[in-house]
């Protein structure tokens, strides 16, 4: 006999494990595509024989485009007026993920005798489907949480699940596909890599419907847009992020840290690739780097509450300093030691990564809250909009850079796993050393430019929590 549905006060499903588990699919639907976008440098140089410099150039132009695409979709998004059948933000989400199933499949079109101006064609009107259709799925799928439910534990649950859907989405891929896309002699495979991206694309389709279907409304999603909302001053919204010590600090962070995660996507695999020749396994010791985040995340709450999120941020900037130090000076040899060496470097590494990712966000709220403090007002979505506009352009001019180093360094798109030994050996130091600018940036950024300490958060948010206090007084009492 089938179990009687229980219903809360206003007649909805309450809340329960089947909420968290389907918002965590949601997450895992996303990272289904969007953990290829670490191939797409190798696949384009190496397989499709694309010139690294214009490759480049070219990844510099789709990036830009990625850093307004958010704001711009969101915004269309928002002012969808449209009643739908089932709820706004699902309906965007279902055209989403059926738009990444393509999407992504072309962005890794194995045409590889095309002539130069059509790989151009082929690669900027992929990637721009495909970022479009994902920033379709992804952005609903963020407001999603508060629509689920209005209660703090319920959306500390979604949180928490959505984490643990990226992380699964994250490591499946990243440990299976360089074991399925390469070859014995660590070369690419150009028509495997499409299929894992069509399949990908399905499984991230599927994993979308399982939500939709089982997502539950219970806040009202009414928005109303305001036809006399003032027009963005852009120069004077950017002046007054500048002067925010705060937001200027966890942005250069930011950027530090997605320089060493996305640039050194490709310097990684071809270090495996030519100096280890073993790229199969650079999965595998991508999941151990992931360790530390996993084990630190579940105690960030009580160690930023004892030490602060300044002080522990740090902490862990100094930890990546010193792994990517020994990085640089230890002696990494090409093989199974070599490769024990580095991974008990990233290791370390890591975890001075991980500290910081896991209280970013919140970071950035105490920035928000800092412009309060300081000019009486929150200009959240400014501060939000151009933090996410400078961490794209990271992501995008990261690669970029390290693709032309690596070609001043003589590295060659055409031999793949079998570059000099001498391009290998440069390759090995250009990875420490990206990771170590990294690191310093982080440092930079959160030691020096970031000023909300322990001791100044607690005095800046008392002093709000009086501001407020008299205000909600004084419109009482009109």
């Amino acid at each position: 006999m089938k179990k009687p549905r229980q219903l809360d006060a206003n007649g909805h499903r309450k809340f329960g494990i089947l909420d968290s588990v389907s918002y965590a699919a949601g997450d895992f639907g996303c990272n289904m595509s969007f953990a290829l976008k670490s191939t797409l440098i190798i696949f384009w140089t190496q397989f499709m024989r694309m010139d690294s410099a214009l490759y480049a150039l070219l990844l510099i132009v789709v990036q830009v485009w990625d850093a307004i695409n958010d704001p711009l979709i969101g915004s269309i998004i928002d002012a969808d007026k449209h009643k739908y059948k089932r709820n706004k933000f699902l309906t965007y989400i279902w055209f989403g993920s059926i738009g990444l199933i393509v999407g992504g499949a072309l962005c890794f079109l194995p045409i590889q005798d095309a002539k130069m101006w059509a790989k151009i064609i082929i690669f900027i009107a992929g990637y721009v489907v495909w970022d479009a259709f994902y920033t379709i799925a992804n952005v609903p799928y963020g407001s999603l949480l508060s629509l689920i439910s209005k209660e703090p534990a319920d959306r500390a649950s979604l949180s928490a699940w959505r984490s643990v859907g990226s992380m699964v989405g994250n490591m499946v891929p990243m440990v299976v596909l360089p074991m399925i896309i390469y070859d014995a002699n660590n070369n690419i495979i150009g028509t495997r890599v499409f299929l894992a991206a069509l399949i990908m694309g399905v499984l991230g389709f599927i994993s979308f419907q399982f939500m939709i279907r089982n997502t539950e409304i219970r806040v009202e999603d009414d928005v109303k847009v305001s036809e006399d909302a003032p027009k963005i001053n852009i120069l004077k919204a950017f002046g007054n992020f500048i002067k925010n010590r705060p937001a200027v600090g966890a942005t250069v962070a930011a950027m530090g840290m997605f320089i060493g995660m996305q640039g050194g996507t490709a310097a990684v695999t071809v270090l495996f690739q030519s100096f280890f020749k073993n790229v199969q396994i650079s999965g595998v010791v991508s999941l151990f780097q992931m360790l530390p985040i996993v084990i630190f995340t579940p105690l960030a709450r009580k160690l930023v509450t004892k030490y602060g999120k300044k002080e522990l941020a740090v902490v862990g900037s100094l930890c990546s300093i010193l792994a990517c130090v020994l990085m640089l000076v230890i002696r990494i040899t090409p093989d199974t030691k070599g490769i024990i060496v580095y991974v008990i470097c990233q290791l370390i590494n890591s975890l001075g990564m991980g500290i910081y990712s896991t209280v970013s966000w919140s970071m950035m709220g105490d920035a928000i809250d800092y412009n309060e403090w300081k000019t009486g007002a929150r200009e959240e979505g400014t501060v939000y909009s151009l933090h996410s506009f400078f961490r794209k352009l990271a992501q995008g001019l990261g690669p970029s850079l390290v693709l032309l180093i690596m070609a001043a360094l003589n590295y060659s798109e055409y031999h793949a796993g079998n570059q000099l030994f001498t391009v290998a050996l440069s390759l090995r130091y250009l990875v420490a050393a990206l990771f170590l600018f990294s690191a310093l940036m982080q440092f930079v950024g959160l030691a020096l430019i970031y000023n909300l300490d322990k001791k100044t958060l607690e005095k800046m948010n008392a002093e709000l929590d009086e501001r407020h206090a008299a205000a909600v007084s004084a419109d009482v009492t009109e």
